[in-house]
Formats: structure tokens, sequence, C-alpha cells
């Protein structure tokens, strides 16, 4: 029989995964809790901030429910059936939860939570009392014909008495404001979690997450079920895998989606997904595992007895489910596991009999998820693009990463270049996704070709921006653009906010394949050289030739040491960009080419250049952890036209590195970075004369002692924290107005010089120990500093112990430094008035472990400030006064204070509050009896000594 849709274009029937408009709908009888109870109930549960539908009486228009309740309903996530004594009375409220447990029946992702209000369960369940009296009454007045309506509201009264729920009783011990808050907890535990994003094209979905539910059998909590998912690459099993627990991870005690399993294993070892395991499940956030083995046992112990919900996307290798997820019985009872893997034999290795193979879309899925993918919209598509539309359907197989290649690739083309490009499809003999990906491919210029295959080969998860300037350099041109248009064609995604390169497993090794056909046999005659076993060998048996434009050795170890002679390079007259991280190397390099504009060589084992290196078009020069020796390095630098074009030259952790040498020839350089050089103690006064340097990065340096007068006019960014030995601040030369943030922290500077206020745009200020106080900072010469500085907002100076002459005391009387917006200081009594009217127009103020007993008064005067933070202010006893415009107080651990001037900051209009009080000095309002508008958020109590010594409040005001 043909439908009304039957001869409709398969394209314009759009997906129909279910969405969610309200967090909770609540079924009652209006003139039993309307204006109590259920009344009461709505407004906790929205200023919770949870989405509620409530019904008004236009929408209970006789007997059956609207089509706009039936929508709600459908729309809804939780329903709360508030069942009061005339509940059973209404034939609206019996064919309204009568439509609800049909609705929610089967689906794992939804709750129904009975509330017996003033009932006794047992009369529902068996009709008696207020409802089988009122069941009677339906009975008289129902006729033969609506007899049935009788029975079905008894079964549904009797399934929801069956339902686990809340019943309160009047002559119960619990407050009814509590038993509220008991269901609202309950409630906004559910939205706790945040969603895992998913492709906006879900397409043919809904079907394949009820199979895998279904399968998972999540309702039974006696046994643990591993279930696997496995298909082809770009099949979607990690798409599916992400739907099904959105779906579910509501029901478990905690939950771990570990993505990219088999690369973050290979890269960063099986203990590092260990550890997020653990951090997801139980908090550990600071575990540090030596071995995947010591993990294991760690994992067993904390999770033997926690129901959690655990997904391993992209397994590769058994040793990875070994070492995550082992048996069953390392889990709580009810917990499920789900693994995505191309491997099936995997899955039966592991013991794991539960399975279920990701299909290819079939006909109209595919159609739909290519129309999204191609025109962006979801109203009908113009008819004469159907054929060419099922044309390109029936090529792509019904692979979802296939399709959405191309409909981006040929995104609002015209019918004409659709035919063309299905032509070009056509014309190619193997029809393997490996070639539908590069015909995609194929239609790139030559530049965004070029970009791609680097990416694809050589620059996965790299950050955008370390991307973009390796191949600024390596091109000689900005690069921007065309990855865009790379990112527009699905080619290649910017994952972890826009910060990361992605691309897909069969895109990358569509990329990898293009360059192994440049020469099957011979590695030493393709382009770019990126596996360990290719470079080795080229190197070994110095088969390098000029072909070789990028070598990329993208991991810390690969085990197998580099043999070689060190000549290997001399062949490669074309090599560009050299990035070796490894320590595979026991020599260094003989020869380098000149032609190099990118060289990255961490743990580098050369003490000095080759002979006769000369790279002018070298941009990026980077030596972590290498073994140079400023003898060594120097040469490089004498030449002015040998490093014209050098703009960053990082020298991290390089223990011989004793001096930074002469680099008055790196005109260009905008980058330099020698932290963690634990026995340098000179640099070279020409570094402090680099007109182009950006940023210069010397932390941790502890034996350097002195730096040289800085004339960086260009420079933005200035790291000298942990130098233990340094005790005096660079002189400036002249203004420089462009640095913004300078960090002092650890260094054991007293005094800032008088040209400290040439820095004249900085913004932001770290000065100061983290640990034992520094004695004596000259404060007068600092804030009269800093007030000549108008751009300077935020100033972290926690720890120093300020010295203040009486002379210095008058001066800063009547000073006033109005840009600062944010500062970090700990005062005394003395002193805190004078910095409070230094600073009036200050907005956040943290004055955190400070030695003051009252905060004065004055306080008043700072109208701008909105936060306020006295953490750990152990001798504060009292609170003089409140900023006017005060929105946020803290003060944690301050045990000294007042219950008086704690009274007087719940008493403003205040929106968050923190604070300590001994556990024997709890009020009475801590159990929120005061009728003010203020609700208890959260505490926990300090343990100290194994015993509960203080208790944390956080109470937030909407």
């Amino acid at each position: 029989m043909e439908t009304e849709n039957s001869h409709k274009p398969l394209f314009k029937i759009l997906m129909a995964v279910r969405s969610f408009s309200y967090d909770v709908f609540l079924s009652f009888r209006g003139e039993d809790t309307r204006y109590c109870f259920t009344g009461n109930l709505y407004n906790v549960l929205r200023e919770r901030g949870i989405h509620t539908f409530i019904d008004d009486d236009e929408l209970q228009k006789g007997d059956q429910i609207t089509s706009a309740l039936q929508e709600a309903i459908e729309k809804s996530k939780i329903f709360i059936i508030v069942l009061s004594e005339n509940y059973a009375s209404s034939s609206f409220c019996l064919n309204e939860l009568t439509h609800i447990l049909n609705f929610t029946k089967g689906k794992n992702d939804l709750l129904v939570l009975p509330v017996f209000y003033i009932v006794d369960p047992s009369d529902v369940r068996h009709h008696r009392g207020s409802f089988g009296e009122a069941l009677a009454n339906h009975e008289k007045k129902l006729n033969s014909t609506n007899m049935e309506n009788l029975e079905t509201w008894k079964i549904a009264l009797h399934q929801v008495s069956n339902i686990s729920g809340y019943h309160f009783q009047h002559d119960g011990d619990k407050y009814e404001y509590k038993f509220i808050k008991e269901i609202v907890e309950l409630v906004s535990n559910k939205f706790n979690r945040d969603l895992l994003h998913v492709s906006d094209a879900l397409v043919g979905l809904e079907s394949p997450v009820l199979e895998v539910k279904s399968l998972m059998d999540v309702g039974s909590d006696d046994v643990v079920q591993m279930v696997g998912i496995h298909g082809l690459g770009g099949v979607g099993k990690t798409t599916l895998a992400v739907a099904v627990y959105n779906s579910i991870a509501d029901h478990f005690e905690a939950s771990c989606f570990l993505e990219n399993v088999r690369e973050t294993s290979n890269k960063k070892g099986l203990q590092h997904l260990q550890s997020i395991l653990l951090s997801k499940t139980v908090g550990e956030k600071k575990i540090k595992l030596t071995n995947w083995r010591e993990g294991i046992h760690i994992i067993k112990r904390k999770l033997k007895e926690k129901k959690v919900l655990l997904i391993l996307d992209d397994v590769d290798e058994q040793k990875q489910l070994q070492a995550i997820i082992g048996s069953p019985d390392w889990f709580g009872g009810g917990s499920r596991v789900i693994i995505t893997t191309r491997d099936e034999h995997l899955l039966a290795l592991h013991n794991v009999k539960i399975t279920y193979k990701v299909r290819e879309l079939n006909e109209k899925h595919a159609l739909q998820l290519l129309s999204q993918k191609a025109f962006e919209l979801e109203k009908e598509v113009d008819p004469s693009y159907h054929d060419i539309l099922n044309r390109a359907v029936a090529y792509a197989s019904g692979l979802p990463l296939a399709l959405e290649v191309i409909g981006s690739n040929l995104f609002e083309k015209s019918i004409e270049e659709w035919e063309s490009a299905l032509n070009g499809y056509e014309r190619i003999p193997d029809k393997s996704i490996y070639m539908i990906l590069k015909v995609s491919y194929d239609a790139l210029n030559e530049d965004e070709k070029s970009i791609f295959l680097d990416i694809a080969c050589c620059f996965k998860d790299y950050e955008l921006g370390e991307l973009q300037d390796i191949l600024y350099a390596h091109y000689g041109r900005c690069m921007k653009y065309h990855i865009g248009v790379l990112v527009k064609k699905s080619l290649i995604n910017i994952h972890w906010w826009g910060k990361l390169m992605r691309l897909h497993d069969l895109i990358e090794d569509m990329g990898k394949e293009i360059v192994r056909r440049e020469s099957p046999t011979e590695p030493g005659k393709r382009s770019r050289l990126w596996s360990h076993e290719d470079i080795n060998q080229v190197l070994h048996e110095n088969k390098g030739t000029r072909k070789i434009e990028i070598i990329c050795m993208n991991s810390s170890s690969f085990g197998e040491e580099v043999e070689w002679d060190g000549d290997a390079f001399k062949k490669m007259k074309n090599l560009k960009t050299l990035i070796i991280k490894s320590d595979c190397f026991s020599k260094g390099p003989k020869h380098l080419p000149n032609t190099l504009r990118v060289l990255e060589w961490w743990r580098c084992p050369s003490q000095d250049w080759p002979h006769n290196f000369n790279p002018k078009q070298l941009a990026i020069c980077k030596l972590p952890d290498s073994s140079f020796t400023s003898l060594g390095l120097a040469p490089l630098f004498e030449k002015a036209s040998r490093l014209v074009n050098l703009t960053s030259l990082i020298l991290d952790e390089c223990d011989s590195l004793t001096e930074i040498p002469d680099v008055s020839c790196l005109s260009n350089l905008e980058n330099l970075s020698f932290r963690g050089c634990p026995n340098l103690f000179t640099i070279h006064h020409s570094v402090g004369l680099l007109e182009k340097l950006k940023i210069l990065d010397a932390e941790f340096c502890p034996e350097l002692k002195s730096f040289p007068p800085l004339k960086l006019t260009s420079l933005e960014w200035l790291e000298l924290s942990y130098c233990f030995s340094l005790e005096s601040f660079p002189e400036i030369l002249g203004k420089m107005e462009n640095i913004t943030e300078l960090h002092l922290i650890e260094c054991p500077i007293t005094k800032l010089p008088p040209s400290f206020r040439n820095l004249t745009r900085l913004q932001v200020l770290r000065l100061g120990p983290e640990t034992a106080p520094l004695m004596d900072f000259d404060a007068a010469t600092l804030i009269s500093n800093i007030c000549m500085m108008p751009e300077l907002y935020d100033i972290s100076a926690s720890s120093l112990q300020w010295k203040l002459l009486p002379d210095d005391v008058l001066k800063l009387t009547s000073v006033v430094c109005s840009s600062i917006q944010s500062l970090s200081l700990e005062l005394s009594d003395e002193l805190l008035p004078l910095f409070l009217s230094c600073f009036v127009n200050v907005r956040n103020l943290n004055l955190s472990w400070s030695k003051f007993t009252v905060i004065p008064e004055c306080i008043k005067e700072c109208r701008f400030l909105t936060t306020l933070t006295l953490d750990y202010c152990d001798r504060l006893q009292e609170i003089r006064g409140i900023p006017p415009n005060l929105k946020e107080f803290s003060a944690l651990g301050c045990l000294a204070l007042t219950s008086s001037s704690i009274g007087m900051i719940l008493n403003q209009e205040l929106h968050e509050v923190d604070f300590s009080l001994p556990i024997l000095k709890i009020p009475e309002w801590f159990e929120c009896q005061s009728r003010e508008p203020w609700r208890i958020f959260d505490y926990h109590s300090y343990v100290c000594e194994d015993s509960w010594d203080e208790c944390g409040i956080h109470v937030l005001k909407e």
C-alpha cells in the first residue's frame, strides 16, 4: 500500500533522531497541588536551571490531552508524576499518565519518577481509598463504547505504583521543602554531565543506537557487559558510540569516553590512558603512573565497586584492552563497556562475545547525508539535482566519510560540475575508499595538495599556530587560507577550541598512500618521510635524494637506535624541513643541507654545527635538550649573511649551554627561548638589542646572575621567573611600548629600577615568591612606577613582604593607580588602608594569606570592586565595610572571623559567597531554615589529621 510519502524523493526525508525541549515534565492534579507542592517544586527546578514543563489551564480542554501537551510529553526527558488524593478523579490526568507510560516504554534514556503525595502507594496499586472511589465514579459515567478506557487507567495506575519514587506523608518526620530538595537533587544529578560533541549530520543513527542499547541491556545491574562495535574505517563507529554514550550515561555513577586509543597509546603510552580513566571516574586528578601494570592494579582497586560506563574508541591492539578494561570483574555490577575497532578478531581475542557491525548507509540515509553536506539545508532540493545525487550515492557505496567529503567538495556546485566530478570518479577503475577520497584530493590546487600531504604525513595533532609557523617557513608564505579550504572540504578538522589539527584515519591513510606511491619500493625517492622504518633505512643506507623535502619523526622514542655514519643528509639537496623528536640517535650529523628552513631536533647529540653549514633560508631552529655548547653554537651566528631569515631560536634545557653567544646578526629573530638551562650564567649584550624580538623566555635558569640592558622595541612577553640568582631587574633603554606581560616569580629582586616605567604598555605583572616570603621589597618604587603605566591592569605580588619608610607612606597617600583592575597581594593591618587608597579602582582583589586582622571601613571607597578573596587570612576577625558593588566574596579558612561579620556578608546583595566555619559552630540557618533568598549550593569538610575540623560553605544567590 502506497503512503503519502511514497512519491516524494528520498532526499526530502530528514533525520528523526530525538531531541529534547524540556528536561522535566510535571504531571499533577491542579486543584490539589498547583499552588502548593507542585508549584514549589516547579520553582526550585527552575532556579536550578532545569527546563521544566508545567501546563496551564489553557492546555486542559476536556478529557483528552491536546496536541500541544502531547508534543511537550514527547520532547521531555524526565517525568515527575505527582499522585495526590484527587489525581485519579481527573480523566485528563489519567489519559496524560497513560500517554507518558506508553511513550517511555522501552526508552532507557527517559525516566519516570512517581511522587506519592499524601497518598499510600498501595492504594494507588490496588485502587483503594480515593483512587478506588474515583475509578468507581468514572465507571458510572462511562458507557459500553469507552469502557476500555477504565481498564487502561487501572493498568497505568498499577504500573506507576510499581516504579521506585518518593512518598511524602503529612505525619512523617520530614519537612516538605527538604522533600522537594531531595527530588531536585536527584533530577539535578541527571544533568551534571556534559554531552559529548557529535557531528551535526546525524543520519541513520536512530536504529543503530537502539540496537546497541538493546545489546547492552542497561537495566540489568547484576552483570558487567562488554559490547564491541566494529566495521571499516569511516563507517561511523565513533559517531555511533558517542550517540549511545550521550543517551545512557545518566544511568551510571561515572562515565569516561577514551577517544583515539590507538593513537594516544602509541604517542603517550597506556598509562596516560589509564590516568584519564581514573581522572574521569574517581577524580584522581594528579595521579602519576610509572607503568601500565601499576595502572591495572589501581583501576581494579578503585572501580571494583563502581557502576561505570566506559567507551574505548579506535582500539587496534589487545594490550590496550588488557591494560584498560582487563576483565569484567574489574568493575562494579551494572557497568557497561563499549569498544570500537576496525578489527573484529581483536574482540574475539578479548572474549567480547556481544558485537555489533556498523553497516554502510542505505540509499535513503546516504542521499540525506550527501544532501546535507552538499547544500547545508533541510528544505526540498531542486528536483533537477535528483538524478545526479542518486548517481553520487550509488558511487559512494554508503560510506559516510566518503559521502561527506564528496558533498563538501561539490558544495553548491552546478549540475555540470557534479557531472564532471562524477565522471572523474567513474574513470578510476578501483572503487576502493582510497580512490574515492583521492578524487577530492585531486580537486585541490597545488598549494592545497602540498599542505594536505604535509598535515596527513607529518603534522597531525599539531597546534594550529605551530603548524602555520612551520608552513610559513617551509613555503616562504602564509598558508592560513589554504588550511581553511581543507577544513571546509572536510579533509581536515581543527579540534580543541581551534588548536589541534585532526583528520580522519582514512583521509590520513589516503594522504600517506599518495606519497608512498611516489616511489613504492624506495623511500629515499619520496617527498616526505615520517615512519621510523623508512627514515632508518634511508639514513643507514645513505639512500637520500633531492626528492625529499620533509623528514618528520614525531615520537619521543622508537626504541631502535638509528645506525648511520652522519653523511646521509649530503644527498638531500632539497630538504627544507627536518623535525626529529626522538632519542634514537647516538651521533649527530656530519652534514646538514643548506636548504633547511625548519630545523627541530630534540636531544640532538651534536655539540657543534657541521662544517660548511650555511642555511640562509633557515627560519625556525629548535634544539631542546641538545648537547650543543656555547662555543659550538657561536660560529653559525657570526656572519650576518647566514641566518638573516631566522625568526625562532629555541635552546631550552640544554645542559651544556653556559653562555648565550653574540646574536647581533639575527636581525629578524622574533622568538628566543633558553628556559631550563641549568648551567647558563651569561647572556651576551646583543640579546637586549634585537629590534624584532617579540618573545624572550629565560625561565628557570638558576645560575643566571645578571641580564643585559634591554632595548627591545618589539618585545611583547618577557619571562624571567625562577631565575634564583637574578637579583636585579635589567635596565630598560628607552621606551618599550609593545610589551604586555612580565613574569618575575621566584626572582630575588627587591627593587625595580626607575627605567621600569619605560614599559609603558605593560598589562600583566607577576612577581614575588611562591614559597618563603621575600623580605623588604621596595613598595614605594613599585607603586610609583606602575602608576606611570596606564595600561597595567593585573598585578600578582603575593608573598612579598613590603618595605615602607615613613616618608614613603606620606608620598603614597596621594597616589592613585587608576588602571589596575586585578590585584593579588599579601598585606598587614598597617599597609592595607594605604594600598586600598592607591588602588581604589580595583575590580578583583585577592588578599589571601595576608596577616591583617581587620578589613577597614575605607574599603567602601573601592566602588568598582566586584570580587574580594580573603582565603586563609587566619588572623582576620572583623569586616567593617563592604564595597557597594561587591558580587562575589570568599573567606575560606578564616576561622577567626566573627559571626557578626559573616552575618553582615550574608545580608548583602551578593551573588556568591564562600567561607569556612568550625564544625561545632554551624549555625541553624545551615539547613536553609532562614527566610532569606539564599540557598546552600555546596558544602564540604576539610580533613586535617584524620579529623573533620572545618566546613567550607558555598552560598549562591540567584
